[in-house]
């Protein structure tokens, strides 16, 4: 199937490692040339077609500088896939999550996406692009030990479902994709038994890998997608109930 992507630009946040390397990948297979953005680059200099661009995306300027490198790159941009994300573990209960850890939470998973899509809009505007906002099953199925990341990500969902309703005319099309349980970092040194219960949980007996959400995300940002904005993919392996 032919995805209409090569020759396309995009810009990755989030992107060295995880479902954003995964994504990066797998847009340079389909020939676009991606402006890839993370805290650090390692793993990314080696790949052809790839502007690697090491940035702060939690900084209230680190989004629009990387979406900057890109046009001044290429001189346009063609799709945003705010891929950037992550959780910490924390002691203690709910209410005891400081000020500092809501705002880190806030400013990762949800204020980056806002402010990359920020700067992108106008270029996006131009050649009738795309964007796709990695957040997670957990925006709707929360969990106390999760309630930053799922608030955050929550907020991301519900952005990203207004933001395609104000761009639409502008030939943007905007969604979310929301991954289950996934074979990443996050997962290192986890218990061995836990992971088995909550692949056990799902569907299909076991957790997603990054090259299937990967997957899911050139779909949503080709031409094979052409009608679908707005919408919430998710790809979990069957984690979340049928409702």
């Amino acid at each position: 199937m032919d995805l209409e992507l090569e020759g396309h630009v995009a810009v990755v946040t989030g992107a060295s490692r995880g479902i954003g390397l995964a994504v990066t990948r797998a847009l340079v297979r389909e020939g676009v040339r991606v402006v890839a953005g993370a805290r650090s680059t390692r793993g990314l200099h080696d790949i052809d077609g790839v502007l690697a661009v090491a940035v702060d995306l939690a900084a209230a300027d680190g989004p629009a500088s990387l979406v900057q490198h890109a046009v001044d790159q290429h001189g346009r941009l063609d799709h945003l896939v705010n891929s950037v994300g992550g959780l910490a573990g924390r002691d203690g209960d709910l209410l005891s999550i400081p000020d500092e850890r809501w705002q880190r939470a806030l400013d990762v998973n949800f204020l980056s996406a806002v402010r990359a899509s920020r700067a992108a809009m106008a270029h996006l505007a131009e050649r009738g692009g795309s964007v796709v906002n990695i957040s997670s099953i957990n925006a709707t199925s929360p969990m106390p030990p999760l309630a930053d990341y799922a608030a955050a990500k929550a907020a991301l969902t519900s952005f990203s479902k207004s933001l395609s309703m104000e761009v639409g005319r502008r030939g943007v099309r905007v969604n979310t994709l929301s991954p289950g349980p996934t074979v990443t970092s996050m997962w290192d040194g986890a218990d061995e038994a836990m992971m088995r219960t909550i692949a056990d949980q799902s569907s299909l007996g076991r957790f997603s890998e990054p090259e299937h959400v990967a997957d899911a995300v050139l779909f949503l940002l080709s031409a094979r997608s052409v009608s679908i904005t707005g919408s919430d993919l998710v790809v979990d392996a069957g984690q979340l109930p049928v409702t």
